[in-house]
């Protein structure tokens, strides 16, 4: 549902930019919260503004629709209308991925063609999910949508929120061989992944996304060539100077850059403010920097009152180490 007040203008063509493909997708590439309102209505004015707040400030990428951009809650209506909001914001300065992955093979495959008719640059697939199938299930999936696809295809190896087997190095192999997948972003609590699959696939036209929270500065190092990830909606210019550190192959600075982040990134491992998700964090952060952050859509939630003020301490006091150590509340950590 998007009411008239949260609808972004649509006159006119998208515009184009540049040809874009696979081998542009690298760096910082933040999965982009989707805004909603109060009332759980897609807010399209909120989003295009946080869209070009992110891409003003010099990321190289983003990714919409995915699982920070709460996809699994999106109608297919909806999800047409969220790219041709980044699309039109963007106005072909970085690669626009949209999130098509469903369960259903057609399904996935009417979305993907659906995103590059609204000039998406490429698509990101979840594996399909909750039927738990089989790998070669979920290998046969992704080779009919790659050769079903006009824009280039990541494969979205997230086997947790799935439920459906990972696909290893030498899977990803296969499917880069047989032109089905061009990248792949790779969710895993350890990084090893990304190390394999380099090996598996040097080939550099093939990109590997680290697609976590948990060490990015590891596999930047090892390989990976960006970071897509849902805390980046907050921490666009560290995760920037933690790239470009890497990049020059200057370790301490991407070791103080990533310790900016840690603070952020604690709020959600160790539920600093109790039991929240991260994208109602994320959602709270933009809001007390005065920035449009949405509303989490139902069943999520937002942060309470309180759980909002605890977070504005919290936040305060990241910007003071002295304090710091004084926020972690005894009891919270996990």
């Amino acid at each position: 549902m998007v009411s008239s007040e949260n609808r972004a203008p649509t006159s006119g063509a998208p515009p184009s930019g540049p040809p874009r493909d696979q081998e542009s997708w690298g760096g910082v590439m933040p999965a982009v919260l989707t805004m909603f309102d109060a009332d759980g209505a897609l807010d399209e004015v909120a989003t295009a503004e946080h869209i070009e707040r992110l891409v003003s400030e010099g990321v190289h990428g983003v990714v919409v629709g995915g699982t920070s951009g709460e996809f699994i809650g999106l109608s297919p209506a909806e999800r047409d209308r969220l790219v041709q909001v980044a699309v039109r914001t963007v106005r072909g300065r970085v690669p626009v991925v949209a999130g098509t992955g469903a369960y259903a093979t057609q399904e996935t495959i009417e979305l993907t063609r659906a995103a590059a008719g609204r000039g998406a640059d490429g698509a990101i697939v979840i594996l399909p999910y909750f039927q738990k199938p089989t790998r070669d299930e979920v290998m046969r999936h992704l080779r009919s949508v790659g050769a079903a696809s006009p824009i280039p295809v990541m494969a979205y190896n997230n086997p947790a929120n799935s439920g459906a087997p990972e696909l290893r190095a030498a899977d990803l192999a296969a499917l880069f061989g047989d032109g089905a997948i061009t990248a792949v972003k790779s969710t895993f609590p350890s990084v090893h992944q990304v190390h394999e699959a380099r090996a598996a696939v040097p080939d550099e036209a093939f990109r590997i996304l680290y697609g976590s929270f948990t060490a990015p500065l590891e596999a930047l190092a090892g390989g990976a060539d960006g970071w897509i990830s849902g805390i980046l909606n907050v921490v666009a210019a560290d995760a920037l100077a933690l790239f470009d550190a890497i990049g020059r192959a200057d370790l301490a600075a991407a070791r103080q850059a990533w310790a900016r982040i840690l603070p952020i990134r604690r709020l959600y491992t160790e539920q600093l403010l109790g039991p929240v998700g991260d994208l109602a964090i994320y959602r709270g952060i933009l809001r007390l920097r005065g920035l449009p952050g949405g509303h989490c859509r139902a069943p999520l939630l937002d942060l309470t009152p309180s759980q909002e003020e605890r977070l504005a301490e919290i936040l305060d006091a990241s910007d003071k180490p002295e304090k710091l150590a004084a926020t972690a509340a005894p009891g919270r950590h996990t």
